[in-house]
């Protein structure tokens, strides 16, 4: 037996917050310029948020009036909350992208040694190592307990929302245990639901709403049994949230951003940065090669790292690991991927249409598996070019 455990936030939750002003402001600036160079980061407590970080753009956006809006359509518009979006102070540190980096990203080190081909015009925006992964256990090649996390908390937002409990508000956590019988899923093991809410309800009713209106509604039957362990609230009260009670931050939630722990994670966070930063673009396009592996059936779970040297297009390093489901090795996948995706970013950027105001929606409930959104990433159209370069 195994047990494995990932988690979930709200779109109400003070970092998620933070990530969404974030993404909510670069989407903004692409709506008017789509060269813009955007690396912003956002704080939250209470009563304030503030705007920082280095941006280089020719348009101009309205920054307090894009926070105010998403703090308010995120449900914080009630001083009953603790938190207003109509009052909140809102402070901006802006500055514009360092010259040191953007000679780099402008123009790429094989560009200055006269490489003209124009996917190797611009360089990464960084150092790093970026991770995809996918596997098989759910329809969106995503691992189970990120999977189910993510639904509880979109569920959890949907009813407060929609008014079926309307005592619910915008802050809460979701966590699945997912039980392992060898590497086949055997059933759920544990729920763990915080839901802020008003001072009226009553926990009782609390917990018999939210297992009939957001746990049974997502998590099939057959997973659960009489020793499914359900959490609701464990602490008893949960009134103050949001920023109020406990600052946000954007970036601190990468895990929730990707595969709940399932997969590995090279520590760059995505939301406020442009496609030119390989921390976003190069972490989707590992996706990408991840998930199209495992739909062509070369492989039963694949993790993909791609890692670059800033200024310089080409990745310095491509590995594909199958933790033992290939049914080639694993050197010979990761040959097949060089030869069917092209991993500078300017391909990457181009390839899965990166300088669009896509982000605001992907701050919330995750960046990988969101076929709901209909994200390039998330295609599974290089199946039968893996399986050709293969052979």
């Amino acid at each position: 037996m195994k047990l494995f455990t990932s988690e979930s936030v709200t779109e109400g939750h003070p970092d998620k917050l933070c990530d969404q002003i974030s993404d909510a402001i670069l989407d903004a600036i692409l709506e008017q310029d789509e060269n813009a160079h955007v690396a912003c980061e956002t704080t939250a407590t209470t009563g304030m948020i503030h705007v920082m970080g280095e941006i280089t753009t020719s348009c101009y956006v309205d920054i307090p009036a894009v926070v105010r809006d998403v703090v308010k359509e995120v449900g914080y518009d009630d001083p009953k909350c603790g938190f207003n979006g109509n009052t909140c102070a809102v402070l901006t540190s802006i500055d514009t992208q360092s010259p040191d980096i953007a000679m780099g990203v402008n123009q790429s080190l094989e560009a200055k040694n006269g490489e003209t081909d124009e996917n190797s015009l611009i360089g990464a925006g960084d150092q790093g190592m970026m991770f995809g992964f996918a596997c098989d256990e759910t329809p969106e090649y995503m691992p189970l307990a990120i999977s189910l996390s993510h639904k509880l908390a979109k569920q959890l937002a949907a009813v407060r929302k929609d008014g079926t409990l309307k005592y619910l508000r915008p802050d809460g956590k979701t966590q699945v245990t997912v039980e392992y019988e060898g590497e086949k899923i055997k059933r759920v093991d544990a729920i763990v639901i915080s839901a802020q809410h008003d001072e009226e309800v009553k926990m009782d009713k609390l917990k018999k709403d939210l297992i009939k209106f957001v746990i049974k509604p997502v998590v099939p039957g057959e997973l659960v049994d009489q020793n499914t362990r359900i959490y609701i609230n464990p602490t008893g009260r949960f009134v103050i949230g949001g920023p109020v009670g406990d600052s946000g931050l954007t970036g601190r939630k990468i895990i929730v951003d990707t595969y709940g722990g399932y997969g590995r994670h090279g520590g760059g966070a995505f939301s406020g940065k442009d496609p030119t930063k390989v921390d976003r673009s190069a972490a989707y396009a590992a996706r990408y090669v991840a998930k199209n592996i495992v739909a062509s059936g070369l492989a039963g779970k694949c993790e993909v790292e791609l890692a670059y040297a800033i200024g310089v297009a080409r990745p310095v390093s491509v590995m594909v690991d199958t933790f033992g489901t290939g049914i080639v090795s694993d050197e010979k996948i990761a040959q097949a991927v060089v030869k069917v995706f092209d991993l500078r970013p300017t391909a990457i950027i181009k390839e899965l249409d990166l300088r669009r105001p896509i982000y605001r929606k992907l701050a919330a409930y995750g960046h990988m598996g969101r076929e709901d959104l209909g994200v390039p990433w998330e295609r599974v159209d290089r199946t039968e070019a893996l399986l050709r370069a293969v052979k």
